[in-house]
C-alpha cells in the first residue's frame, strides 16, 4: 500500500512537471509572436500601411490564431478523446515548435513582397491550432491524475505555463535588445528573430518531459466504454450549453491577459513614450504576478469553490476596467506597471480555478474536446477581438472605450459562471 501511494505521488509529480514544462514552451512560442506583433511586425511585414493601419494589421494576424484555436481543440480533441492525452500533446508541441521556428526564418515584405504576410498568417494559424489542442490536454493530464479535493491545486501547474511563457518571452526580447545595444534598426532587422529560432531548443526539452509520463488512469479505465461517435458531435449534442457558457466565462480571462500583453505594450511605448526596455522589464514582473495569483486562485478554488473565485474576480475586473486608463494617462512608468500588474493579477486569480473547473464540467468521452472548445471559444471572445478593436476604439473614442469593452466582458463572465454548476466537490472524473 505504501509503495502504491509513493508511486502515485511520483506519477503526480511527473505529470505536474510535464504539464508545466510543455505549456510553458507552447505559451512562450505563442507569446513571442504577440510581443513581436506589438513591437516590430507592422514595420517588417506591413510597412506600406502606416502606423495605425499597420498596427491593426499586425494585431489581426495575431488574432488569426484565436480563430484557429477552437478548430485546434476540435481536431486535437478528437484524437485526445480517442487515442489518449499523452500522444496528442506530443503532436501539439511539434506543430507549435516547427511553426515558431519558421516564423523566425521568414523573410520580410521588403524581400518577398505579399508572400511574407501571407506566410505569416498561415504560420500563425498553425500556432493557434497547436495551442487550441494543448490547453485541454495538459489540464486533463493533471486533473484526471489528481485526487479529490486537490484538483484545483494540481491543475495550477499547466496554468502556470502561460505566466512563465510570457515572462520567458519578455526576457528573451529584453536580452536580445540589450545585446544589440537598444538599436531599433538592428532589432527590426534581425533581433526579433532570435526568440523564435531559440524555441527549437525548448521544444526538445518539452518532448523529453512528456516522454516521461503515462496515460491518465481515468482515460485508460474509460477507453473500452468510449462511444464510436465523434467526440465533437457528442459534446454538441449533450453539452452544448456548457461549451457556450465556458466561452463566456473565459472571455474576460483572455481579455485581461492579452490587453496587457499586447495592446498595453504598444500603448506604453507608442502613446505614453515609455522606453521599450522598461516595458519589457515590467512585463516580466507582471508575469510573476500572474504566476502567484494563478497558484492562489487554484488553491482557493479547492477550499471555496471554483464558481465563487471566478465570480469575485469578474467583479473586481469590472472595477479595474473602468479605472485603469485614467491611471495610465499619468504617463508614469510606475502607474503603467501597477495597471499591468493588476490586470495580470486578476487574470491569474480567475485562470487558476479554470484549469480544474472546465474539465470537471464535461464527461470523459468528450472531455478533451468539450473543455478545449469552450476554453478556446473564450479565446476568440476575449483574446482575438479586444486587442484587434482596442487601437480603433482608442483612436476613435479615447482609451476609456477600451476599458468599457473589458468591463462588458467581465459582466458576461459573472453571469455565465453563475449559471454553471459548482464542481469542486465532485468525487472523481471517471464516469464510465
Amino acid at each position: 500500500m505504501g509503495r502504491t501511494r509513493q508511486a502515485d505521488r511520483s506519477s503526480l509529480r511527473r505529470v505536474a512537471i510535464a504539464g508545466f514544462v510543455g505549456t510553458t514552451i507552447e505559451y512562450y512560442d505563442f507569446f513571442i509572436y504577440g510581443t513581436a506583433a506589438a513591437l516590430v511586425f507592422s514595420d517588417v511585414f506591413f510597412p506600406a500601411l502606416g502606423d495605425v493601419a499597420g498596427s491593426v494589421a499586425s494585431f489581426a494576424t495575431s488574432a488569426v490564431a484565436f480563430v484557429a484555436r477552437p478548430l485546434g481543440a476540435i481536431v486535437f480533441g478528437h484524437y485526445g478523446d480517442r487515442w489518449g492525452r499523452k500522444r496528442t500533446l506530443v503532436a501539439t508541441l511539434l506543430v507549435m515548435g516547427l511553426s515558431t521556428v519558421t516564423i523566425g526564418l521568414l523573410p520580410p515584405a521588403a524581400a518577398i513582397g505579399v508572400a511574407a504576410p501571407v506566410a505569416l498568417v498561415a504560420l500563425r494559424f498553425l500556432q493557434g491550432l497547436a495551442l487550441g489542442g494543448e490547453w485541454a490536454g495538459a489540464n486533463l493530464l493533471t486533473a484526471e491524475y489528481a485526487p479529490r479535493g486537490r484538483r484545483g491545486f494540481y491543475a495550477v501547474f499547466p496554468q502556470l505555463g502561460g505566466a512563465i511563457g510570457f515572462a520567458l518571452s519578455s526576457a528573451t526580447f529584453l536580452a536580445t535588445d540589450l545585446v544589440i545595444g537598444n538599436s531599433d534598426e538592428a532589432f527590426r532587422s534581425y533581433g526579433w528573430r532570435v526568440p523564435f529560432i531559440a524555441s527549437a531548443v525548448l521544444v526538445l526539452l518539452g518532448l523529453w518531459a512528456r516522454g516521461t509520463i503515462d496515460e491518465t488512469p481515468v482515460f485508460r479505465a474509460s477507453r473500452q466504454a468510449l462511444s464510436t461517435r465523434s467526440p465533437f458531435a457528442g459534446v454538441v449534442r449533450e453539452q452544448w450549453r456548457e461549451v457556450l457558457l465556458c466561452g463566456g466565462l473565459t472571455g474576460v480571462v483572455f481579455a485581461l491577459f492579452y490587453i496587457g500583453a499586447t495592446y498595453l505594450t504598444t500603448y506604453g511605448t507608442a502613446t505614453l513614450g515609455i522606453d521599450r526596455q522598461v516595458v519589457l522589464s515590467l512585463g516580466i514582473v507582471a508575469a510573476a504576478v500572474v504566476a502567484l495569483f494563478v497558484f492562489l486562485g487554484g488553491r482557493l478554488s479547492d477550499r471555496y469553490g471554483r464558481r465563487n473565485i471566478i465570480i469575485v474576480t469578474g467583479g473586481l475586473a469590472f472595477v479595474w476596467s473602468i479605472g485603469v486608463f485614467p491611471l495610465l494617462s499619468t504617463g508614469s512608468p510606475l502607474a503603467f506597471g501597477l495597471g499591468l500588474a493588476c490586470a495580470f493579477a486578476l487574470n491569474g486569480l480567475a485562470f487558476g480555478p479554470v484549469g480544474a473547473f472546465l474539465p470537471e464540467l464535461f464527461a470523459t468521452r468528450h472531455r478533451y474536446t468539450g473543455a478545449g472548445v469552450g476554453f478556446n471559444l473564450g479565446g476568440i471572445i476575449g483574446g482575438a477581438v479586444p486587442p484587434l478593436l482596442a487601437p480603433v476604439l482608442a483612436d476613435s473614442f479615447g482609451a476609456m472605450a477600451v476599458g468599457a469593452m473589458v468591463a462588458l466582458l467581465a459582466a458576461i463572465s459573472v453571469v455565465c459562471t453563475w449559471t454553471l454548476t459548482e464542481t469542486s466537490s465532485r468525487h472523481s472524473l471517471h464516469d464510465g
